[in-house]
């Protein structure tokens, strides 16, 4: 059997991968301030419980990686897949900081796999100019997976209890995971790509992407992670991801204590910012491609849309100024959108400025920057909350992108990147 837009069904897959990966890891924050008051766990003990998802998380994004280039994506995705899955149903039965902290641990121990692993198969089977759209595509499950997560999770617990809404969430990865079990493989590989689409692919995909895993270059990775590249891309994803983390897991917290909303209200509003974000990830992958085909240089191209999105994200500092909750929402849009039109092309560098072999490893090591960045931002944010008002984190928030926006232009150059990208 072949089915005709494999490429297009995997980019579906890939985004429905990172969807089930953002409604795990958001469902402790829909429903923290219940959880908070059954266990009597204040806002340093949450910050607390996040920090050891991010620890967990900086610590396997590098590793996950190089497991990504030496397994191969099928393989490595269904393991990170398993892991994140099995652990966000271990939830359910945690009764504290100590026990949350773990379960924390082991999902943040599967779900940045999720990463490396969808960058690797975009490159794997889409080329340069539509590159930037495949991981907008799957980097828009983030979004649509935190704007289904409020009213979901709230629905199912207020309906049957929030233990039952992680088991759910969990439950739902194993059911991903059949499919993608029988759909994936490499386009030199796969048995359901029909010959004509294949044709189209090979002649588009670069010659290193089609060499049988057990052949390739062993990756380097001293060597990798020390390159100026790989560097900037750190740095970067470490200012900036912690910016959409706090949206993700202190959301719902700020609406409840500086806007009085309850379990109710959360479900029904707090999904509005991910939806302008899942607009922004395939929007701006889709723009810089169509400015590749209007004849821009990649690296331009690539740099034009981020400098957009970093530009957006100044006008989230007045939320905590706006004198309604609804105009709160409104200016919290502009991170998710801004971060948006960002991250779908920062993500794709990495298939930019290194060769196939080493796509993994890189977006690994710089993801691992962003989960530092998350851990610290975080338990600072814990902090500075417990103690002042959320204003001080809508200021840095906001100018965290276009900061960012000049490292890249500083350390990355036009000629740092690949001829044949």
């Amino acid at each position: 059997m072949k089915i005709p837009k494999l490429r297009w069904i995997i980019a579906a897959m890939l985004f429905f991968a990172t969807a089930v990966n953002y409604a795990d890891r958001q469902a402790l924050a829909v429903v923290s301030d219940r959880i908070r008051a059954q266990f009597d766990l204040t806002e340093i003990d949450y910050s607390r419980i996040l920090a050891g998802f991010f620890l967990a998380y900086a610590i396997m994004y590098a590793g996950s990686g190089y497991i990504v280039d030496r397994l191969g994506t099928k393989k490595s995705f269904s393991l990170f897949i398993g892991v994140w899955s099995l652990a966000a149903m271990l939830h359910a039965f945690a009764t504290g900081v100590w026990s949350f902290g773990i379960c924390r641990f082991l999902l943040g121990l599967g779900e940045p796999g999720n990463w490396p692993a969808a960058t690797k198969a975009i490159s794997e089977w889409f080329a340069p100019r539509h590159r930037a759209l495949g991981v907008g595509i799957f980097n828009a499950g983030s979004s649509v997976g935190s704007a289904l997560s409020p009213p979901l999770i709230s629905w199912l617990t207020l309906r049957y209890g929030w233990q039952f809404a992680f088991i759910a969430v969990g439950i739902t990865g194993f059911v991903w995971l059949a499919f993608w079990l029988l759909l994936y493989d490499t386009p030199h590989r796969s048995k359901l790509l029909s010959a004509k689409e294949y044709e189209e692919i090979r002649h588009e995909i670069p010659v290193a992407e089609k060499v049988n895993y057990a052949d390739r270059p062993k990756v380097e990775w001293g060597r990798v992670v020390r390159t100026r590249e790989a560097m900037a891309l750190c740095l970067a994803r470490t200012l900036t991801d912690p910016v959409i983390y706090f949206v993700i897991f202190w959301l719902p917290a700020y609406l409840v204590k500086e806007r009085h909303f309850n379990q109710k209200d959360i479900g029904q509003y707090s999904w509005v910012p991910f939806v302008f974000g899942g607009i922004a990830y395939m929007l701006g992958g889709y723009l810089s491609g169509m400015l590749m085909r209007k004849g821009w240089a990649l690296p331009r191209a690539r740099k034009r849309i981020m400098l957009i999105g970093a530009l957006c994200l100044p006008i989230a500092i007045l939320a905590p100024f706006a004198p309604s909750a609804g105009l709160a929402i409104a200016a919290i849009c502009f991170i998710t959108f801004g971060h948006g039109f960002w991250t779908a092309n920062l993500q794709t560098l990495p298939a930019d400025l290194f060769p196939g072999y080493e796509v993994g490893t890189v977006a690994g090591f710089s993801g691992m920057g962003g989960a530092i960045g998350g851990m610290l931002a975080n338990l600072g944010t814990g902090y500075i909350v417990s103690k002042f008002t959320y204003a001080p984190i809508f200021i840095i928030a906001g100018l965290m992108h276009p900061i960012s926006m000049v490292i890249i232009w500083k350390m990355l150059p036009d000629s740092r990147f690949r001829r044949e990208a």
